[in-house]
């Protein structure tokens, strides 16, 4: 079974402090990940990361989201490569350590984009390390664009142009919040199920993040997911939080977390809308 994972950037760094890396988190998420493997040989992992602290906070700083205009646009592209790879350097490192037999495609290097969308991804050998039981990484990140010059991409996107094209069972996103609040900041209802069939209902509750994120916080995480699940009605995602020691390793393992976003052709309507909150 392929899943693909991400560990969001404000799960593995510290968002509202610059360039700052949740060392103790991260080396326990690549145990986890570790232990779902050896439980499961047949469980096959793509995974990526957030920017967080790294990314968000340049990207932000130089403002090239969607696009790069001058000489001092591609520094700022630059700037935000390095600390894209930075992090994606701290977190090889720390899952190798925690003997997750990762290889990384860093999308700089080989994605291309065209106003700004992701049009052209060589897969070959992301699927080869698939094939080999490596786990790929990628991560949000600079890439070329064909009419913009440059742009960022984030993790969700990069999901959202593999799903269809290597067929995952199920995505998980683990950051920091439980899933997805309807009332946020206040975080006491929680929206266990979103489907296509309530999307307008929830749209409207849905908020950005709490902390600088350039890629469009948590409304456009749903607002991915949902277009992916809309396409193929076998896939599910779940927004959770991976806070919790355990919580990743039982969700890779099939169990559910947090806010699932899925197709099916039954939802509990009440419990979508009014998700009680759960125990931190």
């Amino acid at each position: 079974m392929l899943v693909f994972l991400k560990l969001g950037g404000s799960l593995i760094t510290d968002k509202n402090r610059a360039y700052t890396v949740c060392r103790k988190t991260l080396a326990r998420l690549g145990r986890e990940i570790a232990a779902a493997r050896a439980g499961d040989p047949q469980l096959s992992i793509l995974l990526g990361h957030g920017s967080g602290s790294f990314g968000h906070v340049a990207a932000r700083q130089y403002g090239i989201r969607t696009g790069v205009r001058d000489e001092d646009d591609w520094k700022g592209f630059i700037e935000v490569w390095r600390q894209a790879r930075a992090l994606n350097q701290i977190v090889v490192e720390t899952l190798l350590e925690a003997n997750v037999p990762l290889i990384a495609f860093p999308p700089s290097a080989c994605v291309i984009a065209e106003a700004g969308k992701l049009s052209h991804w060589h897969l070959d050998p992301l699927r080869a390390a698939l094939t080999a039981n490596l786990v790929p990484v990628v991560q949000g990140d600079t890439v070329f664009d064909r009419q913009r010059g440059g742009i960022i991409l984030s993790t969700e996107e990069m999901f959202e142009y593999l799903a269809p094209r290597l067929h995952p069972q199920r995505i998980l996103i683990a950051g920091r919040e439980q899933g997805v609040w309807a009332d946020y900041p206040h975080c006491r209802r929680l929206i266990e199920e979103i489907t296509p069939a309530n999307q307008l209902q929830i749209e409207g509750l849905l908020g950005a993040s709490a902390a600088v994120d350039v890629t469009g916080g948590m409304a456009e995480k749903v607002a991915s997911m949902l277009r992916l699940v809309s396409q193929d009605a076998s896939l599910e995602a779940l927004i959770f939080s991976g806070e919790e020691a355990g919580t990743v390793q039982k969700v890779l393992r099939g169990s559910s977390a947090g806010t699932t976003i899925h197709n099916r052709q039954t939802w509990n309507a009440s419990r979508a809308i009014q998700g009680e909150k759960r125990e931190r």
